[in-house]
């Protein structure tokens, strides 16, 4: 019996032992090298999108070291250290960096005194989450302003999101879910939801406020899915005075001819590969979803 209460007495220390191990050790999600690539990449996309004169775009670890780091043409040089500064600020504090703005801005500036390593205040830096966990930062400087900065910044971060359980080729794709708080939040912005990293298509959650420009996708189809509100889309026709502004990707300053339609919440509408398209008109903001389609190359 005492040899029964001493092994008894032993399995029991071990058990503890181990669940005490397993207390003390928690799995941590990584940001590699190619999420890194990805997310600098969807941020670039955001900008060709938005027709960003710029900007320099730099990622970070979740100890804020830098990992990767592109300069778009034209950028002013001063760039790359200011966006660095706001990827480190962000996911140290893991918070959006503009928020650090705003609390400056409304009083609050004992806190420039934080060391300039470890604090840069500027809106354009965004953490990137992955599982409710802060595993790196992105910070954006040198666009247009610093909303597009950070609209630049939130794209690239959506994309380790996109990413994560993609697997291996000839794996089944990963199943993306966005929360209603994200997409109402893409929806404030305007910007990427699903990115097309990987795949033949892309999901934009896409607000306007007044006319853009002309628009023609060499190689893209869009479907159309109105939310909110109400606009005249001018389809066909031809461009005026059309440019290039990427690759595959014409704009111009209006449409001549064309069939005129007024959209409205509900609304389906199927624009197909180089089809001039221009919205103008608007009645409120007209908040829409865009699915772009690219032929795959199997054809």
């Amino acid at each position: 019996m005492n040899m029964i209460r001493k092994i008894g007495l032993t399995v029991a220390m071990a058990a503890v032992t181990t669940a005490s191990a397993q207390a003390q050790v928690v799995e941590k999600r990584v940001l590699s090298l190619d999420g890194a690539k990805r997310v600098i990449a969807a941020a670039v996309a955001e900008a060709r999108r938005l027709n960003a004169p710029g900007g320099v775009i730099a990622v970070v670890d979740d100890g804020g070291n830098l990992m990767a780091l592109e300069r778009m043409d034209g950028t002013f040089s001063a760039g790359a250290n200011i966006s660095i500064g706001k990827a480190r600020t962000a996911v140290l504090f893991k918070r959006p960096t503009r928020a650090f703005e705003e609390i400056i801005k409304n009083g609050r500036t004992a806190m420039v005194a934080l060391p300039d390593a470890y604090f840069t205040p500027l809106q354009g830096g965004i953490p990137i989450t992955l599982d409710s966990q802060v595993i790196g930062g992105i910070g954006v400087s040198g666009a247009a302003s610093a909303q597009q900065d950070e609209e630049l910044a939130l794209a690239g971060a959506a994309a380790v999101n996109i990413q994560a359980g993609a697997g291996s080729p000839g794996s089944t794709p990963a199943v993306n879910y966005f929360t209603r708080e994200q997409v109402a939040e893409a929806f404030a912005k305007g910007t990427v939801l699903l990115d097309g990293q990987g795949r033949n298509f892309m999901v934009h959650a896409s607000r306007r406020n007044e006319p853009g420009v002309a628009e023609v996708h060499v190689v893209d189809t869009d479907i159309i899915y109105v939310l909110s509100g109400t606009a005249t889309l001018v389809t066909g026709g031809s461009v005026v005075d059309a440019r290039t502004t990427a690759p595959d990707e014409v704009r111009g300053s209006a449409i001549r001819g064309g069939d005129s339609r007024r959209i409205r919440e509900g609304d389906v509408i199927t624009v197909p590969q180089g089809t001039p398209h221009w919205f103008q008109e608007f009645r409120g903001p007209l908040t829409y979803y865009v699915v772009k389609v690219r032929p795959s190359e199997r054809g």
